[in-house]
């Protein structure tokens, strides 16, 4: 049974990894491969959790239920707001100035304001908003698609260097591991060649123009939000979103509170600066007219896919490859690098707190190499894989990449960014 839950945690990734030849939904395959996980985790625990006792399996679901909930409520609220800004064709203020067609020089614009912008921010949601915005300035699916792997690359490179840019990061920074500075000062560098590496690579191998997206046409030219309120909404937008992370450094609240205030705020300003509107002209501009075009299948392959991943946790599979790790490898450099790459198969977070666990502060003290490298790896390595980070998953499901398309054409890329900023900061901190 114990080796059970591995197989069909294997076998639920190839369904999602071969969704478009199979013609099977990859939430399907990721809801059946959590809860299937969890039923024979329930059926073997005797075997596989001994000394567990009567309701821990109980516990162990609401608690992991719980922590899956904040991001998939993160989640709703950033997909909303990005859906109510494109609904007032907010997002015509910044597409409006990016003139070029040129591809080379539109993916260096789009991967550099992505970078900063998942660091002060957060990799997920710049993703989400990244995907809208591409939208609105590729038709065609095969460079729409190439450029949103680029921005997955991109976001997970910009949030790995700042304390609240990727939930890793935030981890280390609460717990006490890393200070806000030092992680800025010391992961920074390789962060930055982690995306500098495969952008150099794609400007000798990229060349030619792209087909802008035409204006969307509406039915309705009274219906049609005003310039006035069309900047806004994008600018009130862009500041909900930037303050999620201020909220949270406010209130020690959990971020999925800052969003979902920022969304009330902007629910209450569409109300009343629509309110004289018919309710045809109102509707499609409303939070409860956009909420209808959230992606909900992307909403629960998440949860299938989290509820997976804490199966294993909870089961006691990856504590288990983590101190295999440390007692066959030893090197703090190797076991990041390989913590990295696993990433990209299991969620960062649990790989990340079973680090925090295994390696007390009196073994390595705050700002220690250790917590640095383990920052930047953990945050960059889950871009190897599309469903390997939440940046990923998101515009996954927003954009219908297909997963091995990305394999073909972004992993090798990914891996490259990966290994060269690794290798920056090795020589950097090694001697």
């Amino acid at each position: 049974m114990y080796g059970l839950i591995i197989v069909v945690f294997v076998l639920g990734y190839i369904f999602i990894a071969f969704e478009h030849p199979l013609k099977i939904d990859k939430a399907a395959s990721a809801i059946l491969t959590g809860v299937l996980c969890w039923t024979l985790l329930v059926i073997g625990q005797e075997a596989i959790l001994p000394e567990s006792g009567e309701g821990f399996i109980d516990e162990a679901i609401l608690h992991h239920v719980g922590e899956i909930a904040e991001i998939l409520f993160f989640l709703l609220g950033a997909m909303t707001i990005v859906e109510l800004v494109d609904a007032h064709e907010g997002f015509a203020v910044v597409t409006a100035r990016i003139s070029t067609t040129n591809k080379v020089k539109l993916l260096w614009i789009i991967c550099i304001v992505t970078f900063f912008f998942s660091a002060v921010l957060d990799n997920m949601t710049t993703a989400i908003v990244m995907a809208a915005l591409l939208r609105k300035l590729i038709v065609k699916k095969e460079d729409l698609w190439f450029f949103a792997g680029m921005v997955v690359l991109a976001a997970n490179a910009g949030g790995a260097w700042s304390p609240i840019g990727d939930v890793t990061t935030i981890m280390l920074w609460i717990g006490g591991q890393v200070t806000a500075l030092n992680i800025v000062i010391g992961v920074f560098l390789p962060s930055l060649v982690c995306l500098i590496v495969p952008l150099l690579v794609v400007t000798f191998t990229q060349k030619g123009e792209i087909k802008r997206a035409k204006k969307a046409d509406h039915e309705s030219v009274s219906g049609r939000p005003t310039p006035k309120e069309q900047a806004l909404i994008f600018w009130l937008g862009v500041a909900g979103l930037l303050f999620v992370p201020v909220f949270k450094n406010l209130t020690h609240l959990p971020p999925f509170m800052g969003m979902l205030l920022s969304l009330g705020v902007l629910w209450v300003t569409t109300e009343i600066l629509h309110r004289d509107k018919t309710t045809d002209n109102r509707r499609h501009l409303s939070v409860a007219g956009v909420i209808r075009k959230v992606d909900t299948p992307s909403v629960l392959f998440f949860l299938g896919i989290l509820l997976a991943v804490a199966s294993l946790q909870t089961a006691g599979h990856l504590g288990q490859l983590a101190t295999a790790m440390n007692e066959e490898i030893g090197n703090i450099y190797l076991i990041n690098v390989l913590i990295g790459l696993l990433s990209s198969v299991v969620d960062n977070v649990p790989l990340v707190a079973g680090a925090m666990g295994m390696y007390p502060l009196s073994v390595y003290p705050t700002d220690a190499t250790f917590w640095e490298f383990l920052a930047y790896c953990a945050g960059t390595g889950g871009s190897a894989l599309i469903i390997g980070s939440a940046a990923g998953v998101a515009i996954m499901g927003i954009l219908k990449i297909d997963f091995l398309w990305y394999f073909k054409k972004i992993t090798w890329l990914a891996l490259l960014g990966y290994f060269s900023g690794a290798l920056v900061y090795y020589l950097l901190h090694a001697g």
